[in-house]
């Protein structure tokens, strides 16, 4: 009898423990599913950083880029909001572009709002198309820069989470980010419903990145006609895209 009780406990032990890995999975796939994710492997595709066009004037929406581009015989094959702009969509703190220093870097402590929740980061591609995160504090400027873009607050910062981020928060918006894959390549990320920054940045996390940086909020859009997103419309500081010549 005493057997048989043991079985059963140990049966039922083992449902539960099921049951348990089998919420957890589906818990995963669902907060997976809230997330639009793109992967760009800068080495072989064309990724550029936009804020002007040749006549000095903002390029404002994913529209006028594409339309710009157009012109050059250029297709716009994806487009993000690249960072935080001030009032005038000037870039918040730093922006490189081709080289050239636009703005300068924020190095701030104590400013409002997430640009300044610490630490904030910065994301940047070398000449060689190399991208790197790395926090404003981690930072050197080189001649070896050919786009950069200051925003914050950083998502993961060596695999970490960031610490101020809390699981549960009911402080959720829409949010678009970057992350640095394991093989090197650029995760791009936007929610499509609204999240916090704990589970934005546990997105990041668990596609392997080490070093993530939010860029933006409610403002956020996302043009990848290849996944039948076309959200054209915005009016933004800075604008990351990828390219192709017709």
């Amino acid at each position: 009898m005493k057997k048989i009780i043991g079985s059963i406990v140990i049966l039922g032990t083992l449902v539960l423990l099921t049951s348990f890995f089998f919420v957890k999975k589906s818990e995963t796939q669902v907060k997976k599913s809230t997330f639009l994710s793109y992967e760009i492997n800068p080495l072989q595709q064309e990724l550029h950083f936009y804020w002007k066009n040749k006549n000095a004037t903002n390029y404002k929406s994913f529209q006028n880029l594409k339309s710009e581009l157009e012109k050059e015989n250029k297709e716009l094959v994806f487009a993000m909001n690249g960072g935080m702009y001030n009032k005038d969509l000037s870039p918040q703190g730093l922006y490189i572009e081709n080289g050239k220093t636009k703005t300068r870097i924020d190095t701030s402590q104590s400013g409002y709002g997430n640009f300044y929740l610490q630490p904030n980061g910065i994301f940047y591609l070398t000449n060689k198309n190399k991208p790197v995160i790395c926090t404003t504090k981690m930072f050197v400027r080189n001649e070896h820069i050919k786009y950069a873009t200051q925003s914050g607050p950083m998502l993961l910062i060596d695999g970490k989470i960031h610490s101020k981020f809390r699981e549960g928060s009911s402080n959720v918006h829409i949010r678009n980010g970057v992350g640095i894959l394991p093989n090197g390549n650029l995760l791009f990320a936007i929610s499509n419903e609204k999240t916090n920054f704990y589970d934005f940045a546990s997105y990041f996390k668990q596609n392997g990145c080490k070093n993530a940086l939010y860029l933006d909020g409610f403002v956020s859009r996302v043009y990848l006609p290849s996944k039948n997103w076309n959200q054209l419309d915005g009016n933004f500081g800075v604008i990351i895209g990828e390219t192709k010549t017709k």
